[in-house]
């Protein structure tokens, strides 16, 4: 299963997801963010290849639509509800992603 995780900037929680997820065996797991200054700004390419895609807000679902409109016809986006208050592999931000990812995918103890 190919996932992508998708913040803002690309700075904190979506590397922090990328992170935790890509030791689980099955997943490939890149991110991206969606604004201008972005690490790594999502792309048409992100989107082609993934199967499922973790935004941490609504306003990044908000922005995907915006930008890749029919792209995202079959697409499975899920927001995490997770705000922009912690820093990359921050202990509650890891135990967050487990918790919210696991009520959509299988994520191992």
């Amino acid at each position: 299963m190919r996932i992508l995780f998708v913040c803002s900037k690309n700075q904190w929680r979506s590397p922090t997801g990328e992170k935790i997820f890509q030791s689980f065996n099955g997943y490939d797991v890149r991110s991206a963010g969606t604004e201008e200054g972005a690490r790594i700004k999502v792309t048409m390419g992100h989107i082609g290849w993934a199967d499922i895609i973790f935004v941490m807000e609504k306003k990044h679902m908000r922005r995907l639509k915006n930008k890749f409109g029919p792209m995202l016809n079959g697409k499975k986006i899920l927001n995490l509800d997770i705000l922009d208050e912690y820093g990359y592999m921050d202990e509650e931000l890891i135990e967050l992603l487990k918790a919210r990812v696991a009520d959509f995918i299988d994520v191992p103890k």
